[in-house]
């Protein structure tokens, strides 16, 4: 039987050596030695062939966060976008049409503000908008794109309202079967009381951030009874002097995603693949930070992908795994150095492979420095070059990888 396509000779991520045969949008067989007899044959020997990985965490929505993601995915490895409370109620279709032509993934978390994230923040501040049985009956007519609940707890979204937006986002939890995902931030309300509410299941983003610390027992509570620690790296969601003294005390993150918008996507955050540098920058091992980043997500929302088995969806990341000492910084300027990092060779999602894509200028509220400003201008050019590179091989069968040089 011809394939679509075969990857050949790489390292297959929890297998080892061995080919991937993709027919008809999903993986159809792995191993070694299989007949290459497939349309496309591509030679990604001495690569890392992984899962495509699922970012948790993103803004692609419309809005003051938003981002475009294809502009990203194809040098990044995401080949699923969870949007993380970008829309509510009233802006969900607003999002459903600005992802519709996404070459991406892009499963939604509700936020429980039926305004969602239309501005920086506050929209949790007139509960009239966090209408529970509102935000039931959406879930309800989407159920194919929501797959849970965005809560964004801290003193300037939520103003006198204190847990009250949480417990709403838990009741459509449980009349809907959903996971929670709650974002925490500066007092009031205090850490141990948004923790004390959450249910096995749900998800606590920025967990290694400043106002994660000191570790308490809320904190283990909560992981004991199945409560999710999420990165969630984000402009200010990040400290590596928090995250290793929970990995120290065995509350290492369950998923890395990164936050990713409009304000973090220049710097501090950049990409997945450069905040997964991080975590290994603080002591987790490889296999740990991928399986944090595919597996961990997938199942968290309980997603298709994140695997590498014979019928999942054929989102698939080729990386290359550079050894050395790669300086990486946190959301304070803390700075670590990362044993090595993956540089992505191509990213395919349902067995197409992502294509190189420009940005959008960065959107005018945006402050950016000078540092970033040129650092953007070297990206475009670089892309642009890019565009126009060769990829398919002269006998129309084996795909060349261009090899961006990655500066932001």
């Amino acid at each position: 039987m011809s394939h679509d396509l075969l990857l050949t000779g790489g390292d297959l991520y929890g297998t080892g050596p061995g080919d991937l045969a993709i027919s008809g949008g999903r993986i159809a067989a792995a191993g070694p030695g299989l007949p290459r007899d497939a349309h496309t044959v591509v030679d990604v020997t001495g690569l890392l062939v992984t899962p495509g990985l699922i970012d948790l965490h993103t803004h692609v929505g419309p809005g003051y966060w938003g981002i475009e993601p294809d502009p990203i995915a194809w040098y990044s490895g995401v080949t699923t976008w969870v949007d993380a409370g970008s829309a509510g109620a009233y802006t969900l279709d607003g999002l459903r049409r600005a992802v519709a032509g996404a070459a991406v993934r892009v499963p939604v978390l509700l936020n429980i503000s039926a305004v969602g994230l239309a501005g920086r923040t506050g929209e949790s501040r007139d509960l009239a908008a966090c209408d529970t049985g509102l935000a039931i009956d959406t879930v309800l007519a989407n159920r194919e794109l929501i797959r849970g609940v965005k809560v964004r707890i801290d003193r300037e979204t939520v103003g006198e309202n204190g847990v009250e937006p949480l417990r709403r986002g838990l009741a459509v939890g449980d009349a809907c079967d959903l996971p929670v995902m709650v974002h925490i931030g500066t007092a009031p309300p205090r850490l141990d009381e948004v923790l004390g509410l959450l249910r096995p299941g749900d998800i606590v983003t920025h967990c290694a951030s400043g106002i994660a610390a000191p570790l308490g027992r809320a904190v283990h509570a909560a992981r004991e009874r199945g409560v999710l620690l999420d990165i969630g790296h984000g402009s200010g969601g990040f400290a590596f002097d928090v995250l290793e003294e929970q990995i120290a005390a065995g509350l290492g993150p369950d998923t890395v995603s990164t936050d990713l918008h409009a304000r973090s996507v220049h710097g501090p955050v950049f990409d997945l693949p450069t905040t997964m540098a991080k975590l290994l920058a603080a002591g987790l091992p490889l296999t740990e930070v991928i399986a944090a980043a595919t597996a961990g997500p997938a199942r968290a929302l309980r997603l298709p992908g994140g695997t590498l088995e014979v019928g999942a969806p054929a989102d698939v990341a080729v990386f290359r795994i550079e050894e050395g000492s790669f300086e990486v910084v946190d959301a304070h300027r803390q700075v670590r150095h990362a044993p090595l990092r993956l540089v992505n060779e191509a990213t395919y999602v349902a067995g197409r492979r992502l294509v190189p894509r420009l940005p959008a200028p960065a959107a005018p509220w945006i402050p950016l420095t000078p540092a970033q400003r040129a650092a953007l201008d070297r990206r475009e050019r670089e892309v642009r070059n890019l565009l126009v590179a060769p990829l398919v091989g002269a006998d129309g069968l084996t795909e060349q990888f261009p090899r961006p040089t990655r500066s932001s």
